[in-house]
């Protein structure tokens, strides 16, 4: 069972040591309480002046507690506190402590593309027993404070042509803090080996000898387009997709192999370099009638869906004003979510399998 309390205000005592009891005094003094870190022996010294003073009618020297809080300590000490806890209509609960490290360690985690309920349940669980998070633009920024009570927020986001922390900077953070003990997360929008240099913090970590591990994240190149209805493969129009970094533009021959994949083709990072892109593949001899959908802001209050085609995008930019973050969806399967065609073929199987279950 899981309970949500209001601590603002309130006086929590926690036991344990400083180590493994430091995120549980974090996330309490982040969410307004009053904080003490006690031992074992002087909590149920505290707890005996308290009862003391009470059974004498008289003020103790010390507030009574709200809640007690049990990290680590002697089993035995921990029955009698609950007793007296128990005595002084005290609520307790217990935390799991943190393992005890010679140094800290170092996960990588997919934000997602943005949506805080896209972030995945071993996501949340690293946030929450974060001591640093270090997070990009593209990442759930928005509820960091919630995800990772107490934590030390630091903004490493880049956006197109501006690195205001250079990703040299961000590895060397992330080991100097993890070399002091500390759980640094690095949350990184969509999944950390998409495009998102994970893999080169994975070896920064490992070449201090830092331990570090991968939780994945649901990439943008799929579910942005799902946001608007476009689905990356579909039955007997696309049976592959390609993604790729429109970072930088192609030269000629990638763009010859692009053009003759078929399939879908998911461009990210690709804003900048979409009118190169689209007047390659057509030099190449994809269609000009092949259409192309630019999703901006999926997931957002700001998503927008531009449908054309790559013959005639280039003449609406100007119009439009697209803006990054932006994936761009080449291919077929943009006319599915607004094909008659396809919702009648698909309504016939509908109707064919049900006959055929009727029978």
């Amino acid at each position: 069972m899981e309970l949500s309390v209001d601590v603002a205000e309130r006086d929590v005592l926690v036991v344990g040591n400083p180590e493994s009891a430091r995120r549980t005094v974090a996330r309490y003094t982040a969410g307004g309480a009053r904080v003490v870190l006690a031992t074992t022996e002087q909590a149920r010294m505290r707890l005996a002046a308290l009862a003391d003073a009470a059974s004498a009618g008289m003020a103790a020297c010390a507030p009574m507690p709200d809640l007690l809080v049990w990290v680590t300590g002697d089993p035995s000490e921990r029955a009698e506190l609950e007793s007296a806890a128990r005595r002084l209509r005290i609520w307790m609960l217990d935390e799991k402590p943190l393992a005890s490290m010679p140094n800290g360690r170092v996960t990588l985690v997919g934000g997602g593309p943005g949506a805080p309920e896209l972030l995945t349940v071993g996501g949340r669980r690293a946030l929450a027993e974060a001591d640093v998070v270090l997070y990009d633009r593209l990442a759930p920024a928005d509820v960091l404070e919630d995800l990772a009570p107490g934590a030390e927020l630091i903004d490493v986001g880049k956006t197109p042509g501006h690195h205001a922390v250079p990703q040299s900077e961000i590895e060397a953070i992330m080991v100097q803090r993890a070399l002091r003990g500390l759980h640094v997360v690095r949350l990184k929008g969509g999944d950390p080996f998409v495009f998102g240099r994970g893999a080169e913090e994975v070896l920064a970590c490992r070449a201090a000898s830092i331990p570090v591990s991968v939780i994945p994240g649901i990439t943008s190149a799929i579910s942005v387009p799902a946001a608007a209805g476009i689905p990356v493969t579909h039955r007997e129009i696309s049976r592959a997709f390609t993604v790729v970094s429109g970072h930088v533009p192609f030269d000629d021959a990638e763009l010859a192999h692009l053009a003759g994949l078929g399939g879908t083709l998911v461009v990210l990072m690709g804003v900048g370099t979409l009118v190169q892109l689209v007047a390659g593949l057509q030099r190449n001899g994809m269609a000009t009638s092949m259409p192309i959908a630019i999703i901006e802001n999926g997931f957002s209050v700001h998503q927008r869906t531009t449908v054309s085609t790559v013959s005639e995008i280039t003449g609406r930019l100007g119009e439009l004003g697209i803006r990054s973050p932006a994936v761009i969806v080449i291919g077929e399967v943009v006319r599915v979510p607004e094909s008659d065609d396809l919702d009648h073929a698909e309504n016939h199987r509908l109707v064919a399998a049900l006959a055929h279950l009727a029978r």
